[in-house]
């Protein structure tokens, strides 16, 4: 074997190695989030409660909640690096296919709005909780804070859940599934597994006509963080298999 095989053996190897841990890291991380708000304001079973009964709670538990929230912003960021990673295993860093090159449009797009969906609760949220809850607060202050409460929760969980997850984020895992499919340098099964949870996150969209499907994105988004799991073990073992 030439040494320039060699070393091209022996990058494809690291990238493996460097991906597949980084979506067991991500696959894992959104448990951190998911106990400290869980704990601190009942999330995300809470998102769809009026001010009157999120803005004390928020106030109450305004440390654990920029906590819990920094962590999902740190988590959303990495799911960018995910969609790199994992687009750059399945081009072998060689391939010109549009289709990737799209797919990572998607996954930057899905990242920021995931991000401004989040900022909300780190900047905006924290101050209508201290408003709404000093005693000193008239009752018409607290029903026009009450409003902008609502306007932009449903204005910022749109952009963030609706566009950045079931949106962007399901067309990024239908291009990187169908590609699984083609390519075959991971089991054909989680192409298969993709294509069923990008077809979960598409359907949160109903909500954008009106529809609410509850705690629906909670399921959705279990099984993307499967994928995320089991895609991640796949590309480890590949390299275990090599040795």
């Amino acid at each position: 074997m030439s040494i320039m095989s060699e070393e091209k053996i022996l990058a494809k190897e690291s990238l493996y190695r460097i991906a597949g841990w980084v979506l067991v890291v991500e696959s894992l991380l959104i448990f951190v989030p998911m106990a400290i708000l869980g704990q601190a304001i009942n999330w995300p079973q809470s998102l769809g409660e009026p001010a009157d009964v999120m803005l004390p709670l928020v106030a109450q538990n305004a440390a654990a909640v920029r906590f819990g929230y920094l962590i999902y912003l740190v988590y959303s960021i990495l799911f960018w690096v995910v969609a790199l990673l994992t687009i750059q295993v399945l081009s072998n860093r060689e391939s010109n296919s549009i289709w990737l090159r799209i797919a990572v449009g998607f996954s930057v797009a899905s990242m920021i709005a995931r991000c401004l969906g989040i900022i909300r609760w780190l900047v905006a949220m924290p101050v209508l909780a201290t408003l709404y809850t000093n005693p000193a607060t008239s009752t018409q202050t607290r029903e026009a804070i009450a409003l902008v409460y609502r306007v932009l929760n449903d204005y910022a969980g749109s952009v963030g859940e609706i566009l950045g997850v079931s949106l962007f984020a399901a067309l990024w895992l239908a291009i990187v599934s169908w590609t699984i499919l083609q390519t075959r340098i991971v089991p054909r099964w989680l192409g298969f597994l993709g294509l069923s949870s990008a077809t979960l996150l598409v359907i949160q969209l109903v909500e954008l006509f009106g529809i609410d499907l509850g705690a629906f994105i909670t399921v959705s988004v279990g099984v993307l963080q499967v994928w995320f799991l089991l895609m991640g073990i796949a590309l480890l073992r590949s390299t275990q298999l090599r040795h």
